[in-house]
């Protein structure tokens, strides 16, 4: 619009002059060659510009003559620059696609086209083709020569650390992303490398380091940057917990208002205090983390705070824990291993089967023999709540890349990922709940599974075909040739109560219920009432016994005493 505007107002100043010219006409004379010429000044001017464009003109065609060679190479050359950008364009797409033939073939054309030391893109496309090709040697020594570039000196960095990578070459990859991150500290690779090998060698400060950097040049969101610190700042603690208990609680500290939910900092913080005194505090920290996420082993450091404190204080300690979170199956776990402790049967019972209902599971089942044992010590319904024990589901553990520990770690001991651990149940099997975990061979037939000596432990061959096993109660020699059960426990621990069979188990998981031979067995008094068999039998504690039978282990430890 500006331009039609500015092209208007200049016909209107040309027409306002010619037509001033003509109202305000003259006459001009000049003598050439001893000759006098006079014309209107109107005809003077246009004759005036006719020469001046004509002298414009010559001027041109002499220059246009004189640069015509020069001209017609660069065509040439502008035609073979683009020929060599077509075919290094082709040649990066056909390397992204894996075509490594029309990838190479796109190289040549593009060395043969175009300078490889003006364009580095040549280079990393031989290197690119090199890698598909499977010749990593030639690839290797193409990023060597790209890395004396410093225009190409990071794209060459990025892959001699895959390269090294790939290899396994862990040395290699870290040397390759420290000097990344010294050049660009804003390369999310080389940060995260970097960031992942100092916490593999445990340079807790170094990680720290890359991870305030990281946070600097905004690779990483807030939110992930608190937790990555919380975690790096948890693992420290844990590193100096025995050897400067105060840099541990300033580190478990932090780590703790980063990540209230995160449970290990809570721990560490908390048994940091607790060394050094500060009872109070350490137990604030703990209650803070159990409203966030309730845990077993807040539990057993909030309840044994203080290692000489009796089981009545113990147990108002988990009361107290219990009503923080009173509607989760941890607190009811809590509450009722404190009241076994202290012999609070009543209490213990309620609590551990209000903790069954809102989560059936395995140390819940443990705990509920464990009670009953302690209470009325009755064989056959200690065996039942074993027997629900072995079904039920597994209780969580701290779980990363398939590798299950007993102890949170900072870093997955698999792929050295950060803050890979998880509370978590355990993947056990693919499919429903009936999904089949060992499939047998064809016309696999029964197999034995072997016990202690005297006893014996068989699997059906029809449940084996099928991929499940049957435990079937294990029995005396003199049974196993034909004599009876030595009671009515045995048999009840393979049924349920409406007589039928239990589940089936998985094989490789399936636990034996086993007695030991026993010549009372199987023999009965004057009244006609089973004698009771004393192999294997143990003295119930007392009622107010504190000594370590009758608390101090957990359920898992009596579970595997109890079955050898």
């Amino acid at each position: 619009m500006l331009r039609i505007l500015a092209f208007f107002l200049v016909v209107l100043a040309a027409a306002l002059g010619f037509a001033w010219l003509a109202d305000n006409p003259g006459t001009v004379t000049f003598v050439w060659q001893g000759q006098e010429v006079a014309t209107s000044l109107m005809v003077f001017l246009i004759a005036l510009g006719l020469l001046i464009f004509a002298a414009l003109l010559v001027v041109w065609l002499v220059r246009a003559f004189f640069k015509t060679p020069g001209a017609i190479g660069g065509w040439w050359r502008t035609r073979r620059r683009d020929r060599g950008y077509s075919a290094l364009s082709n040649g990066i797409i056909a390397a992204g696609a894996g075509d490594a033939l029309l990838a190479r073939r796109m190289t040549k054309r593009s060395e043969k086209l175009l300078d490889a030391r003006k364009e580095p893109l040549i280079r990393f496309l031989d290197a690119q083709t090199a890698m598909i090709e499977g010749d990593h040697a030639r690839a290797r020594s193409v990023f060597e020569q790209m890395e004396r570039d410093p225009e190409t000196r990071l794209l060459a960095m990025r892959g001699l650390f895959l390269e090294a990578e790939r290899v396994g070459d862990e040395s290699a990859s870290r040397y390759y992303a420290e000097r990344a991150v010294r050049i660009a500290p804003h390369v999310p690779w080389a940060g995260g490398a970097v960031l992942e090998s100092k916490s593999l060698a445990g340079d807790w400060d170094g990680a720290l380091e890359i991870l305030e950097a990281q946070k600097n040049t905004r690779l990483i969101d807030r939110d992930e940057s608190k937790r990555t610190r919380a975690v790096l700042l948890t693992a420290k603690a844990m590193q100096l917990s025995e050897a400067d208990p105060k840099a541990a609680k300033r580190a478990g500290i932090e780590a703790h208002e980063l990540a209230p939910e995160l449970v290990p900092a809570a721990l560490v913080a908390a048994r940091a205090l607790f060394r050094l005194g500060d009872l109070r505090r350490g137990a604030k920290i703990l209650e803070t983390s159990w409203t966030y996420s309730p845990h077993p082993e807040i539990a057993d450091a909030y309840v044994g705070a203080r290692p000489g404190d009796s089981v009545d204080d113990r147990l108002r300690r988990a009361k107290k824990l219990h009503a923080l979170r009173p509607s989760d199956v941890e607190s009811g776990i809590c509450l009722a291993r404190a009241a076994l402790d202290a012999d609070d049967l009543e209490l213990a019972r309620a609590s551990a089967m209000e903790a069954a209902k809102a989560s059936p599971r395995e140390s819940v089942y443990l705990l509920l023999a464990d009670i009953e044992e302690a209470d009325t010590g009755e064989t056959g319904r200690i065996r039942e709540w074993l027997a629900r024990a072995i079904r039920a589901p597994r209780d969580p553990a701290w779980t990363a890349d398939g590798i299950v520990s007993q102890h949170w770690a900072p870093i997955s001991p698999v792929t050295g990922r950060l803050d890979a651990f998880q509370w978590k149940v355990p993947v056990e099997r693919l499919g429903g709940e009936n999904a089949p975990v060992i499939e047998a061979e064809p016309g696999e037939g029964a197999r034995t599974i072997e016990t202690r000596a005297g006893e014996t432990g068989v699997v059906t061959g029809a449940a084996a075909t099928e991929g499940t096993a049957t435990a079937v109660p294990a029995r005396p020699a003199s049974e196993a040739e034909g004599g009876r059960p030595t009671s009515e426990a045995a048999v009840k621990s393979a049924t349920d109560s409406h007589g039928k069979v239990s589940p089936t188990v998985p094989l490789k998981n399936a636990p034996v219920a086993t007695e030991a031979a026993d010549p009372a067995a199987g023999r009965t008094n004057g009244a006609g009432m089973p004698v009771a068999s004393t192999a294997g039998a143990k003295r119930e504690p007392a009622r107010g016994d504190v000594s370590e039978n009758a608390f101090g282990r957990s359920s898992e430890e009596r579970k595997e005493a109890r079955f050898g």
